[in-house]
């Protein structure tokens, strides 16, 4: 088991936590140490790493998320996005949350990802895209 690697009182946290929530179904799990979000599959986490000289670089507040292999190359060359240790090589991508972050994009990145990961009767209850 993994200590918390997360602060629950973090306000990015809240609000990653309320977008995620907003989406059919889903449940939060402590994996890792970081908060994340699911369905049947994880479609999202709070947090994560990246190394850097060899050594793990924490951080905290970034959402990782999956992406459609067609749509993962143009989310890697957004500012503030990175391939996070471990999961960067599935496809996964970290995006780095500032308080300057556009919550529209972050919403619909997170959806992007639930459409992803999410089983097909769940993903029909969403809007079209």
């Amino acid at each position: 088991m993994h200590d918390a690697m997360y602060d629950e009182d973090d306000p990015l946290l809240a609000r990653v936590r309320a977008l995620a929530r907003a989406l059919p179904d889903i449940d939060e799990k402590v994996s890792h140490g970081r908060p994340a979000f699911f369905t049947v599959k994880v479609f999202a986490y709070y947090g994560g790493s990246l190394k850097v000289d060899g050594e793990w670089v924490q951080h905290p507040q970034f959402v990782v998320v999956q992406a459609a292999p067609e749509d993962r190359d143009a989310l890697r060359q957004s500012p503030g996005a990175y391939a996070p240790g471990y999961l960067g090589a599935s496809g996964w991508t970290g995006l780095d949350l500032t308080g300057t972050t556009d919550w529209d994009e972050v919403a619909e990145i997170l959806e992007d990802s639930y459409r992803c990961t999410a089983p097909s009767r769940l993903v029909t209850l969403l809007p079209q895209a």
